[in-house]
């Protein structure tokens, strides 16, 4: 920096009209941050990444707080527990020696245990993965690339070049491509659900667009029964999202 310093200095003997320029150009080196950028993008990427993680375990846990709620899965639960013998040992361990809220406490966390463990958890708010965060997965993008073009010269070979039949793995992915949904959104699907996707045929675009018209009028009969809709109808219909007036001195 100093020999650009100095040629600086000599550029303004032998330019002196310039002097307000130098001036600038001077106190702009002088006062430039010196930290790397590469740093400031890995600290912003880690700080990112931490962040999601702990969102995301926030919405699992409240997730799981929920379903402890829910008469269906916590008398499940209570039935294992039960049947395996933990509450059981919760109020052994606790005799004598704690309260009554501290064994409930605990029989709490063994039923919020048995529902982490039975419970299949689909879509946004499933049990957050490491390698999910956004660190990961640029770390991990040469990976995912190399599988997807490898994935994609097989799919090619398979069903293109020696015209093999769809399985059922493939017509979900066609049917999900087909809808626009991420993985994580068809995945919280109900099984019932895939079962009608598959059972009429959905990879196949023409019967796709058939029940896709079919949804579509079907949410407007639902939307015209609606009585919200309506009423939001009749406002637009006689007030309308908003106009101007001008008021005349």
């Amino acid at each position: 920096q100093d020999e650009d310093t100095r040629k600086d200095y000599d550029y303004m003997l032998d330019h002196p009209e310039e002097y307000y320029s130098h001036y600038y150009h001077y106190y702009r080196r002088r006062l430039a941050p010196k930290v790397d950028v590469r740093i400031v993008i890995l600290v912003t990427v880690c700080a990112i990444s931490v962040f999601q993680f702990f969102s995301w375990w926030s919405s699992y846990n409240e997730v799981i707080n929920y379903l402890v709620t829910v008469p269906k899965y916590r008398l499940q639960a209570l039935e294992i527990a039960k049947r395996q013998g933990l509450l059981n040992k919760a109020k052994e361990k606790g005799k004598n020696r704690r309260s009554k809220e501290e064994i409930r406490e605990e029989e709490e966390e063994i039923i919020k245990d048995i529902i982490k463990n039975k419970v299949d958890i689909k879509g946004g708010y499933q049990k957050p993965k490491i390698y999910d965060i956004l660190l990961f997965q640029i770390l991990l993008a040469p990976v995912y690339l190399c599988k997807y073009i490898a994935w994609y010269c097989w799919w090619i070979y398979c069903f293109h070049i020696k015209g093999q039949e769809y399985g059922e793995e493939e017509k979900l992915y066609i049917i999900r491509r087909n809808m626009k949904m991420s993985q994580s959104q068809f995945d919280s699907l109900e099984d019932n659900q895939k079962e009608t996707f598959l059972e009429r045929q959905l990879w196949i675009k023409e019967k796709y667009e058939v029940y896709k018209q079919e949804q579509e009028e079907e949410l407007k009969k639902k939307m015209a029964m609606d009585p919200r809709w309506k009423r939001y109808r009749r406002w637009m219909k006689n007030e309308g999202p908003g106009r101007l007036t001008f008021i005349d001195d």
